[in-house]
C-alpha cells in the first residue's frame, strides 16, 4: 500500500528563527503509520531545518541547479543539497515555471542531476486555467511527463514522486474537486503504465497541490489516486499543517 506523504513548500516565507520554530513543532509529532511528512523550507534555512528534523521528517529543497558543479554563481546543485541533509528535491513547480521560464527540457535536466545525487524528485505538473476550461489538461499534463520525466529508466522513475498542481488552484483558495483531482491522478497512473509498467504505476505516490486545508483534505485523500498532498500556505502554521496530515486517520 502506497503511505501517504504530506509535503510542506514553505516557499520565501519565514524568517530563520520562525523557520526554527516550525521546524521543531513538526518534528515533535508522534512518528504515524498513516504517513510521512516532509517540509521544504528556503535554501537559507536548510541546514538548520534538516538539523532538527533528522529522520523524524524528510528535509527537501524547492529547487536545485541543472548543472553538476562549477563557475554557477548564485547555483546550488544538488550534490551540494544532498551534503547539507536533503533529501527531496522539488522541481517543475509552476511557479518556477511562470516566473522563471523553467522549460521542460531544464525541468529534465534537473530531475537527472537529482537522481544523480541520491536524491528524491518531487516533480510538479499542471494545467493552467485557460487548458482546464478547454478540457485539454490532459494534453498538457502528458506532454509535462513526456518531456521531463519518460526518458528515465523505469528503475529510476521508481524513485519519483509526482505532485499534481493545477495552476488556477495554487493559492486562489479554489481547490479542484475531488472527483477533478482523482480523474488527474487516475490519468497520469494511467500513462506511467502504459510507459513503463503497472506494477511500477501502482507503486509510484502521486500527491496533490493547490489550497489544500484541513477541511477540505480528507475528501481528497478519501481518492483512490491520491496519495498525499502538496501543500503552500497552510504549512506555514503548524496546526493546520498538522490538521491536514491527521485527517488521513480520520
Amino acid at each position: 500500500m502506497r503511505k501517504k506523504l504530506i509535503a510542506g513548500n514553505w516557499k520565501s516565507n519565514l524568517l530563520l528563527s520562525e523557520a526554527i520554530s516550525l521546524a521543531n513543532s513538526i518534528a515533535a509529532q508522534p512518528i504515524s503509520t498513516h504517513y510521512e511528512l516532509a517540509v521544504f523550507p528556503p535554501e537559507a534555512f536548510i541546514t538548520s531545518v534538516a538539523s532538527i528534523c533528522n529522520t523524524q521528517v524528510f528535509t527537501g529543497a524547492q529547487n536545485c541547479s541543472m548543472y553538476a558543479e562549477g563557475a554557477f554563481t548564485g547555483e546550488t546543485t544538488a550534490r551540494q543539497l544532498q551534503s547539507a541533509g536533503v533529501q527531496m528535491v522539488l522541481t517543475g513547480h509552476s511557479e518556477r515555471r511562470q516566473l522563471f521560464g523553467e522549460t521542460n527540457s531544464v525541468i529534465q535536466q534537473k530531475v537527472n542531476k537529482i537522481l544523480e545525487a541520491g536524491l528524491t524528485p518531487v516533480f510538479c505538473c499542471g494545467e493552467m486555467l485557460p487548458a482546464r476550461q478547454a478540457n485539454q489538461q490532459n494534453q498538457v499534463v502528458l506532454q509535462q511527463l513526456q518531456e521531463s520525466l519518460f526518458h528515465l529508466t523505469e528503475s529510476d522513475f521508481g524513485k519519483v514522486i509526482i505532485a499534481y498542481e493545477p495552476v488556477w488552484a495554487i493559492g486562489t483558495g479554489v481547490v479542484a474537486s475531488p472527483a477533478e483531482a482523482e480523474a488527474m491522478h487516475a490519468f497520469i497512473r494511467n500513462e506511467v503504465a502504459q510507459k513503463y509498467s503497472t506494477t511500477t504505476a501502482q507503486t509510484l505516490r502521486i500527491l496533490y497541490g493547490g489550497s489544500v486545508k484541513p477541511d477540505n483534505a480528507q475528501e481528497l485523500f478519501s481518492c483512490n489516486n491520491v496519495d498525499g498532498a502538496l501543500v503552500g500556505g497552510a504549512s506555514l502554521k503548524v496546526a493546520d499543517f498538522l490538521g491536514i496530515a491527521h485527517s488521513i486517520n480520520q
